[in-house]
């Protein structure tokens, strides 16, 4: 019998694919949103899906939809709270609150752990962005760790780079481990920088060009619907491959500088090198803050999804910008199947 897993925040299914490609069977999803409700029904046809608010999502309300047994034999839950409370971008938006000062940041941790509290299962996972780890947050940190070690859990966190473990994205990701019985060991990684290999005993980072180059066959398509830079798109394509706007400033050389040193966020006429791992897929498309690509355009949804390191058949629901958004969220499928193998040491024994 497959180990079950109750998932919060689920979006198109990123962390829940992972758990699935481990051997896990996911029963009930959760989100408010209605593109990742849909996508997640075509793609975990067998699951339940709880399509509304984390606030209004109780004990009663997973009973209603997959029964009291099923509730009570769930071993696993799993969830990314919505990371904008945590993101580096509320260090710029200073008049914007952070953490569980946001009410998004209060409802949606709040409510991960009033689910932990009454489902009380054998594992727990709790996914966010790498800011959750700063300082500036340690209060929020703090109330989580102690409101699971209240209800019995023993608990580890750590930051980890998706591109160590195959994918290629260099994504920073934070997780929280929290264990009923036994202790959780984390994934070892598997892949490294290309500059720290040797000795390392890993093999190199995965890059863009070797997941994506094969979906731009005609290198003189016409890309509807996909032109970058807005404005700026003559200096884009006067920037290499790997580089941004500070390409183009005085400190950097540039004889006819265009921007001021560090005048933008660092995403600005970003761009792909294809010898590289992507940056982070953000979860808002745009045509000037990469990552774009090294041939000067917006990603096309096919290659977010490879640099995501979802199957090509992964099904989207919605207008482009929705199925942007869905991918940008996800937790990359392949770093969470590592994460749940080593949670599969622990419970796989049902």
């Amino acid at each position: 019998m497959r180990p079950k897993v109750l998932s919060l925040f689920s979006g198109c299914g990123g962390l829940d694919l992972g758990f699935e490609q481990a051997g896990f069977e996911i029963v009930l999803g959760v989100d408010n949103d209605s593109a990742s409700a849909a996508s997640h029904a075509r793609n975990f046809p067998g699951a339940a899906f709880f399509h509304g608010s984390i606030a209004d999502f109780t004990e009663s309300s997973a009973v209603s939809m997959i029964g009291d047994e099923v509730v009570k034999d769930i071993d696993i839950l799993i969830g990314g709270p919505p990371c904008p409370p945590f993101s580096k971008s509320r260090f710029y938006r200073t008049e914007m609150p952070r953490a569980m000062a946001d009410p998004v940041g209060e409802v949606t941790i709040g409510g991960y752990l009033e689910t932990l509290k009454w489902l009380k299962p054998r594992v727990f996972l709790l996914e966010n962005v790498a800011g959750m780890s700063f300082k500036v947050h340690r209060e929020t940190l703090d109330y989580i760790l102690a409101t699971a070690e209240s209800l019995g859990y023993s608990c580890d966190f750590k930051v980890l780079n998706a591109a160590d473990y195959g994918v290629p994205q260099v994504r920073q990701r934070f997780f929280i481990v929290g264990t009923l019985e036994g202790e959780f060991d984390w994934p070892q990684p598997s892949h490294v920088n290309p500059t720290e290999l040797e000795h390392s005993g890993r093999i190199p980072w995965v890059s863009a060009g070797e997941v994506i180059s094969d979906l731009d066959t005609d290198e003189n398509a016409a890309d509807i619907g996909h032109v970058a830079g807005g404005k700026h798109r003559d200096l884009l394509e006067l920037i290499p491959p790997g580089d941004n706007y500070l390409f183009l400033t005085a400190k950097r050389g540039y004889s006819d500088p265009k921007f001021e040193w560090r005048s933008r966020y660092w995403s600005f006429l970003l761009k792909l090198s294809p010898e590289m791992p992507s940056w982070t897929i953000q979860a808002r498309r745009s045509n000037n803050m990469g990552p774009l690509h090294w041939r000067n355009r917006i990603l096309r949804i096919e290659e977010v999804k490879r640099l995501q390191t979802f199957p090509d058949t992964w099904y989207l629901h919605g207008n482009v910008e929705r199925q942007w958004r869905q991918v940008g969220n996800a937790v990359p499928p392949l770093l969470a199947k590592s994460l749940a193998q080593q949670i599969m040491e622990l419970v796989g024994d049902r």
